[in-house]
């Protein structure tokens, strides 16, 4: 009988031990999210520019579309964007293809180019 007492604390334990390790786990992914340079996205916007830099610019494949102005906006959303067209959560040819080339600090870099500007 204390035998399986001890087995059963030491299995508790060791679940809550594991459970810990995964919470620290996901908080230090959260803290390692690549921080965002403007003046490194200077060499990454040109794919951007073409239709983002061009006040009123509508691309016309595969339909009309209006393309955002994306200065001045929040660095978060533009990321959160970029890796939804990466993942094809949203849709747009052009834009699936560029967020699919780029990397985790590439998307950072652009953000934090773009949230800069007014």
């Amino acid at each position: 009988m204390k035998l399986r007492i001890n087995l059963t604390r030491a299995l508790s334990a060791l679940a809550f031990t594991a459970a810990s390790c995964g919470f620290v786990g996901q908080a230090q992914a959260a803290d390692k999210a690549p921080v965002g340079n403007a003046k490194a996205a200077v060499d990454k916007i040109s794919m951007c520019i073409g239709c983002h830099g061009i006040q009123g610019y509508k691309a016309s494949f595969p339909e009309v579309y209006h393309v955002p102005m994306i200065a001045g906006q929040n660095a978060d959303y533009l990321v959160a964007a970029l890796k939804e067209y990466a993942s094809g959560a949203r849709t747009f040819p052009t834009m699936e293809a560029i967020a699919r080339s780029l990397s985790d600090q590439d998307m950072a870099d652009i953000a934090a180019y773009y949230s800069s500007l007014k």
